[in-house]
C-alpha cells in the first residue's frame, strides 16, 4: 500500500501482516524508521517524474535512509517482499533488482559449489 507523496510516511505503508518481528521485541522495526519524519514523496515517485528530479530525490531519500538506526531491517523486508516501489533500505527498486539477482547468482554457486563438494565425498 502506497501513500499519495504529499502525505507523511505513516506505519500503514508497511502492513502489519508482512513486517517481521525484531529480535529484541522492542516492537516492529519501522516504528523506529528515521522516514517516519519525512514526506512520503520523498521516497516514492510522482508520476512523469524527470530524470534529473528523480535522482535528486533519491539521494535525499538515500541521506535520510543513512541515518537510519533500521536501515538494515528496511532493506531486508524490501528485499524479501520483493517492494517494487520507492526507496526503502537505502537502495532504489532498479538497486533493488541488482541486489536480488546477485543474491540469486550466489545461491545457484553455493548449492553448485555443495552438490560438487557432496560428489567427491562419496567418491572418497
Amino acid at each position: 500500500m502506497l501513500q499519495p507523496p504529499h502525505q507523511p510516511l505513516q506505519v500503514a505503508a508497511v502492513p502489519a501482516q508482512r513486517t517481521p518481528a525484531r529480535e529484541d521485541d522492542a516492537g516492529p522495526w519501522h516504528s523506529d524508521a528515521a522516514c517516519r519524519r519525512d514526506e512520503a514523496g520523498l521516497f516514492f515517485a510522482p508520476s512523469k517524474e524527470p530524470t534529473a528530479a528523480r535522482l535528486a530525490r533519491e539521494e535525499a531519500a538515500k541521506r535520510v535512509c543513512a541515518r537510519c538506526p533500521v536501515m538494515v531491517e528496511c532493506r531486508e523486508h524490501a528485499l524479501m517482499q520483493p517492494e517494487p516501489y520507492g526507496v526503502w533500505g537505502g537502495l532504489t527498486a532498479a538497486e533493488r533488482r541488482v541486489a536480488l539477482a546477485r543474491r540469486r547468482r550466489r545461491d545457484i554457486e553455493l548449492t553448485a559449489a555443495a552438490t560438487k563438494a557432496e560428489h567427491i565425498a562419496a567418491a572418497g
